[in-house]
């Protein structure tokens, strides 16, 4: 009896000084916002700290830039793409891996290969040109993720040399979950990172409250101007990505569709699914999902979903008449 209280005492004690510890540092740290462009697009960081970390910061993205970037002429997946080497350094090993897992999970919808055939169907939707059957039945003679492999050596093996790879769809995820990691070794409990869009929050916001992070509408609209918020979820400790095709998606025969290739069939997707936000353990998860199921379409990415519990989702879709609806299976509790 008398070590049991004697236990009770120690925890009740070590409650006292872990608070008091917490209410020290909230009280020394500061909110700090470190804000940038990488990756072709830019990144806002904000941070609970006692000292400027906007340095290391920085020094993370640039080796995530230098691996992965195909705006970087010098990265290693840009030597790749031209020949110059086949090494794969760490990160792009780590991504290639998890693209991998990913493609397998939802029956190749997602590609790093893809790129060559979403740069056909880009340029024909801006110039309303689009690329014949026999050009694209030509491009996917390269495409495909079973058309290269990674060695126990990092060396990565293409079965055809014309073979691109693009981990855009899957990159800035990573990036995020990178950033995250040098925030926590440098102890750091408070914060939210977005690179692109994609997002990652820890701890409480500088309100004492989970992070706020918003879910825009896919809405036509002149690309100047902000985009409206379709619902807001309270996040702490979470990964979130979104991909849609906000201000860029065509209607046919009334009905919207979305300017997404599937890398199965090396044409636009013909469903009606127009924003695919993904709940995830990581970002880099969270990234390559919602590219995934940009692919699939909603009722594909439901058989996905049932295999895969760790994954929430928030869709929007247009119905058979053209009007937006939503599908969830976020916890209630999560929305503002």
């Amino acid at each position: 009896m008398r070590k049991k209280r004697i236990i009770g005492l120690l925890f009740l004690l070590f409650l006292i000084f872990a608070t008091i510890w917490i209410v020290r540092y909230r009280g020394s740290a500061s909110l700090r916002t470190a804000e940038g462009a990488i990756f072709g697009t830019t990144y806002h960081i904000k941070y609970e700290a006692t000292e400027n970390l906007d340095s290391a910061i920085l020094a993370e993205l640039n080796k995530v830039d230098a691996s992965l970037s195909v705006f970087n002429q010098q990265s290693t997946i840009s030597k790749i793409n031209s020949g110059q080497t086949q090494h794969v350094d760490a990160k792009l090993y780590d991504v290639l891996s998890m693209a991998k897992t990913i493609s397998d999970a939802t029956q190749g919808a997602f590609d790093v290969t893809v790129m060559p055939l979403v740069n056909a169907w880009g340029f024909g939707f801006k110039q309303g040109i689009f690329p014949t059957d026999q050009q694209v039945d030509s491009i996917r003679q390269f495409v495909g993720f079973h058309r290269i492999s990674l060695t126990k050596d990092s060396i990565l093996v293409k079965t055809d040399q014309r073979t691109m790879i693009d981990c855009g769809a899957i990159a800035k995820g990573y990036g995020v979950d990178c950033v995250s990691r040098i925030l926590r070794e440098h102890g750091v409990m408070n914060y939210m990172i977005e690179i692109g869009g994609e997002v990652i929050t820890k701890g409480k916001n500088p309100e004492g409250h989970p992070w706020q992070i918003g879910i825009s509408q896919p809405i036509d609209a002149n690309p100047n101007t902000n985009s409206k918020i379709q619902t807001v979820l309270s996040l702490e400790n979470a990964a979130m990505a979104t991909s849609g095709n906000y201000r860029n998606f065509y209607e046919r025969n009334g009905r919207k569709y979305a300017h997404t290739i599937d890398p199965r069939t090396g044409r636009p997707v013909q469903h009606s699914l127009l924003s695919a936000t993904v709940l995830a353990p990581n970002c880099a998860t969270a990234d390559a999902y919602a590219t995934a199921f940009m692919v699939l379409g909603m009722e594909k990415a439901k058989e996905v979903l049932s295999k895969h519990k760790e994954l929430h989702v928030y869709f929007i879709y247009a119905d058979n008449n053209g009007i937006m609806n939503t599908y969830t299976n976020i916890p209630s509790n999560l929305f503002k």
